[in-house]
């Protein structure tokens, strides 16, 4: 009975060894680069407005010929300037760190082996968490430009006692990501991937505009840089009135992101740097 015991413990290192290869040689590393694109309040209607460069790096499992699992992270930006609604002259900008887990189904059998095809169309969804901090460029009266945050400033009343029901948005909230791509198989080792995808949030204040103007009154009262906060609320040429619409609260933002990725087998490139240590 010791003596299985024994071999049993022998083998658990042969075991988790053979397991971890195995994993490796399921698994890619994914380098991608694209572009990232809002949609919103400042932005309803053009798919491709503001297209900033965006960029991600991941892992991939293949679980077997149909599906498999990425982790990943991205990080891009985002602006809109449009303004086709009672010129509003809002602008913003906001950069994107995003780290998502999506499962990917192939519609053809897909894979290093000779039985499996070179190349599938797939679709893809998830879940993600994301960061952002909407911006908006200020000139102070000596002429000085800079970029302002806009969430502290609480544009919209958020956090103030008129408006209590307006609670400060969090700049870290959690997505859906979606979309579909098409992958080839260049060699036993290494892909290419072409993606297009959406994520659908649950804020509506990507860009820092969704319900109404509040009036200066309030935020010079309740904000602690009121004067600044006013200016930016409310950047019409003939100020509004309070309660004038200044988004549409009914629909929560968006943002996309499409990029061309290469991905390369983790088995192959372990092997690499092995040989690599070795020679030196």
């Amino acid at each position: 009975m010791r003596r299985c015991a024994i071999a049993l413990l022998l083998l658990l290192p042969l075991a988790a060894v053979a397991q971890r290869d195995d994993l490796l040689s399921r698994s890619e590393l994914v380098v991608a680069g694209g572009g990232m694109n809002y949609l919103g309040d400042l932005n309803d209607q053009s798919a491709f407005g503001e297209v900033h460069a965006a960029f991600g790096v991941g892992v991939r499992c293949r679980l077997d010929n149909r599906w498999s699992l990425r982790f990943g992270g991205a990080y891009g930006g985002i602006s809109a300037s449009e303004d086709c609604i009672a010129k509003r002259n809002l602008t913003f900008r906001s950069h994107i760190y995003e780290g998502s887990l999506v499962a990917e189904f192939n519609f053809r059998p897909y894979g290093p082996g000779a039985t499996e095809g070179r190349w599938t169309p797939y679709l893809f969804g998830g879940v993600a968490v994301f960061h952002f901090g909407p911006e908006t460029q200020y000139t102070a009266p000596d002429g000085t430009a800079s970029w302002v945050a806009l969430q502290p400033l609480c544009t919209e009343g958020q956090g103030t006692t008129v408006y209590t029901e307006r609670r400060p948005y969090p700049l870290t909230q959690v997505c859906m990501p979606f979309g579909v791509g098409m992958r080839w198989r260049l060699s036993k080792n290494v892909s290419l991937t072409a993606e297009y995808g959406f994520r659908k949030t649950w804020t509506d204040y990507l860009d820092d505009v969704s319900t109404t103007y509040v009036g200066s009154e309030v935020l010079l009262a309740e904000v602690q840089d009121g004067v600044l906060a006013a200016a930016l609320a409310d950047r019409s040429e003939v100020p509004n009135a309070v309660g004038i619409k200044r988004g549409d609260d009914s629909l929560d933002d968006w943002y996309s992101y499409f990029n061309l990725s290469l991905g390369m087998n983790l088995d192959m490139l372990f092997g690499w740097m092995r040989s690599k240590r070795c020679r030196n």
